[in-house]
């Protein structure tokens, strides 16, 4: 399915308003079926991921409650969702401030932008990939809250370091101005802080459900000891 979507899907991102008044350019043979290729696979890893989590589900299924597989079962499609919602964040807002001002850039110094086709595309994935990767972490602190795997208690000791690599993070996929920084990084720390509120919820409703669990085999173990002996007939 990617091979024959990711010539039509090329097309319509050369008209984007960033990319349309960019004379294309390929400085290596393989330029061309480097980036036919990489949209193929990317295309296609998007088309598979709902199923990759489903089987991810099917791995820790067996390992949870039947509450717990029901709640998990919802977070693959939140966790699409999200992806996506990264990638067009990346895509629109982000992608386009970074290639206007590297063209300032460029134009300042009085060189004439020319670029190649595998060059833009491959720092268009470097900008959009990670972004939507990030944008995965409230569905993944649920997921690893409902393993038992991490809590909010870590997620807000942590804060301060998980701030402090947002930063680097924002600044590393943003050009060298405080305002792109800032946009990308007000975003980041907003993520963060709904990851470590969803682990809350998610972990104090594990919290009652392991009263409720407890409360119940309590009650059925009185029940157990309280039943006469029945005497043989």
């Amino acid at each position: 399915m990617g091979f024959f979507v990711a010539q039509p899907v090329v097309e319509t991102l050369k008209t984007h308003d960033v990319a349309k008044e960019i004379p294309w350019f390929v400085f290596n043979l393989t330029d061309a079926l480097r980036v036919y290729m990489q949209f193929a696979f990317l295309i296609a890893t998007l088309l598979t991921l709902p199923v990759a989590l489903y089987q991810l589900w099917r791995f820790v299924a067996p390992g949870l409650y039947p509450e717990e597989r029901r709640a998990a079962l919802l977070y693959i499609p939140l966790a699409v969702g999200l992806f996506l919602l990264g990638a067009l964040f990346a895509y629109f807002v982000l992608f386009p401030l970074i290639v206007r001002f590297l063209k300032a850039v460029a134009e300042n110094m009085g060189a004439t932008p020319a670029y190649g086709l595998a060059q833009y595309f491959g720092f268009l994935f470097n900008v959009v990939l990670p972004v939507a990767i990030l944008f995965e972490l409230p569905v993944l602190s649920m997921f690893l809250t409902r393993l038992r795997i991490l809590n909010p208690v870590v997620l807000r000791k942590f804060r301060r370091l998980a701030y402090l690599i947002l930063v680097v993070v924002a600044a590393v996929i943003t050009p060298p101005d405080i305002v792109s920084a800032v946009l990308v990084y007000a975003p980041l720390v907003l993520l963060y802080e709904i990851a470590v509120w969803s682990s809350r919820v998610v972990w104090r409703k594990q919290q009652r459900e392991d009263a409720e669990r407890e409360a119940r085999w309590r009650e059925e173990e009185r029940a157990a000891e309280g039943e006469p002996d029945r005497a043989p007939g």
